[in-house]
């Protein structure tokens, strides 16, 4: 009973003290305009007869606004009424296991979440000079990652992969396997049918109980991706704050930016490369700057970007990795060798791996990355015959170790592996 009252007494204090009315006078597509006067960016406002809709701008003494529903019911002249809140997200211990949709709101037909209060959406990261220096590893349980690529506390990560070549694979084994205390996983702009498939199958009940998941999918409104991607970066800042080190996945931040372009382009903003509005370049640093090490918590970020026919230089790839602490790539060519994960570690890097390895941890992975280099830069020599042994001990070197690099780089995804492990794994391969 006592908590219920705790979640009265929230309420209570949650409830506007002034509300604001106009009247819709224009629609255009997905785009509301109102004569509202007062109203606020990011502010909630409710449409008679109509859904919830979110101030996103101004033109011409009108609030333009966007709505989280269907437009059916709108009129011309409908009321519109402020809520006198702006955007925020419930937060709480209850939120553990559970699977809620872009207003903080329980999809999973396990009842009410019980609340500790509201956070703003729109948090500002923290400063530069309040983050901590990233100097612990984080351990993801997946020995090529931990061997080769190894991620910090704290650290930002982009993963960049095209369909079908085992990203949400990857992600469910690093969500069940990693040292973190809770994962916060964002699942924007997704096909309905995935999400599902992602929680049951790939997630599975061990992950979801270590994790919340915010789900938007693909059909719902721009706006709503949006929010629902500022939700889940909440949330993980809330359990920063209560001093656990966080797992914060964001897939995609391709569908958010494209959810952020068709948002700007109906508030009438000129779209630049490939036709992404400007807005959503100020969009990325503000969500992906929120994630690392704080006073007490860290959130240790993995941000997948969708690429096009294994091409990474993408306006949105090239803008995230110009902001993350390193990144992975995944490729269809050791997707269809059956080598999983297909993560190609010539392409990937970590920025932070020297600060959280031990010496002898560098340089046995040093040595691995330059033993699958060689191979890399003469395979094709190799299998069409035209290398010679003995011609160059490196490429002889290379040549007898493939076999037992590609069985250290494949791991089933059941298995697990510690970080010694995997430093034990590599040296057996160099030695």
């Amino acid at each position: 009973m006592e908590l219920h009252l705790d979640n009265l007494a929230i309420a209570v204090r949650e409830v506007p003290l002034q509300r604001r009315a106009g009247r819709i006078v224009k629609l255009v597509g997905t785009v509301l305009e109102a004569e509202l006067p007062g109203a606020r960016i990011g502010e909630v406002c409710q449409v008679e007869g109509g859904p919830l809709a979110e101030a996103i701008g101004f033109r011409e003494n009108r609030a333009i606004l966007m709505p989280f529903g269907s437009l059916e019911g709108i009129r011309f002249g409908s009321t519109i009424e402020t809520t006198g809140e702006l955007s925020a997200v419930r937060i709480g211990e209850g939120l553990r296991g559970r699977i809620i949709d872009g207003f903080g709101e329980p999809i999973d037909g396990k009842g009410p979440i019980l609340s500790q209060g509201k956070w703003p959406l729109h948090r500002p990261p923290p400063e530069a000079m309040d983050r901590e220096p990233i100097r612990r590893a984080f351990v993801t349980g997946v020995r090529l990652l931990d061997g080769l690529l190894t991620f910090g506390k704290g650290q930002r990560v982009g993963l960049m992969a095209g369909s079908g070549v085992g990203k949400s694979t990857l992600m469910g084994m690093i969500a069940r396997n990693s040292m973190a205390d809770i994962n916060v996983i964002a699942l924007v702009g997704e096909r309905g049918r995935e999400v599902r498939e992602f929680i049951e199958d790939v997630l599975g009940p061990e992950g979801l109980a270590r994790s919340v998941v915010v789900v938007v999918t693909s059909d719902r409104p721009p706006v709503l991706q949006v929010r629902g991607a500022f939700v889940a970066a909440t949330i993980a800042d809330w359990f920063r704050a209560q001093g656990r080190d966080v797992l914060f996945f964001m897939d995609s931040v391709t569908r958010l930016a494209m959810a952020q372009r068709q948002i700007g382009l109906a508030a009438g903003e000129p779209p630049t490369t490939k036709g992404y509005t400007p807005s959503v370049f100020s969009l990325l640093p503000r969500l992906l700057e929120r994630a690392g090490a704080g006073e007490s918590g860290t959130i240790t970020g993995i941000y997948t970007v969708l690429i096009d026919g294994d091409d990474i230089q993408d306006p949105i790839g090239d803008a995230v990795r110009g902001i993350v602490d390193g990144h992975i790539v995944l490729t269809r060519k050791l997707a269809v060798h059956g080598q999983y994960p297909a993560v190609d570690v010539l392409q990937s890097i970590s920025r932070v791996m020297r600060a959280v390895t031990t010496p002898a941890h560098r340089e046995v992975a040093q040595k691995l990355r330059a033993l699958m280099a060689v191979w890399s830069e003469n395979e094709e020599l190799i299998r069409l015959g035209a290398y010679k042994t003995g011609s160059s001990p490196q490429v002889d070197a290379a040549v007898a170790r493939i076999d037992a690099i590609r069985a250290f780089l494949m791991q089933d995804t059941q298995e697990r592996t510690t970080l010694e492990q995997a430093i034990a794994g590599m040296g057996a391969v160099v030695k």
